[in-house]
């Protein structure tokens, strides 16, 4: 890789990680499940691509990258399902509260 590649790929990394930032920094509160679901989606094909990739056979530098793809993919696919259970959670009626109108005796 020429240093002309290197630096125009971290520039484009460093790019898109300050935007993805400032994108989901300005996302309101209600939107957060939705996006988190949308995110899990994205996470998921991640995970898909790190198990090619460490599969694939090219080398151990493959192999080793590929699992630390498929170890981060899974715990952020884990993870976000478990905040937005939590979060559904939150919206969820109590069926132990008694009705309007009555009053226990």
């Amino acid at each position: 890789m020429t240093t002309e590649t290197l630096i125009a790929t971290l520039y484009v990394f460093v790019l898109a990680a300050f935007l993805g930032y400032l994108v989901i920094s300005r996302v309101p509160p209600l939107l957060h499940t939705p996006l988190m679901s949308a995110t899990n989606a994205i996470s998921g094909i991640s995970l898909v691509g790190s198990i090619v990739t460490a599969g694939s056979g090219h080398g151990w530098t493959s192999t080793i990258l590929g699992f630390l793809a498929v170890t981060s993919a899974t715990i952020n696919v884990v993870g976000g399902f478990m905040i937005t259970d939590r979060m559904l959670r939150m919206f969820r009626i109590k069926t132990n509260a008694p009705a309007r109108g009555t009053h226990a005796k």
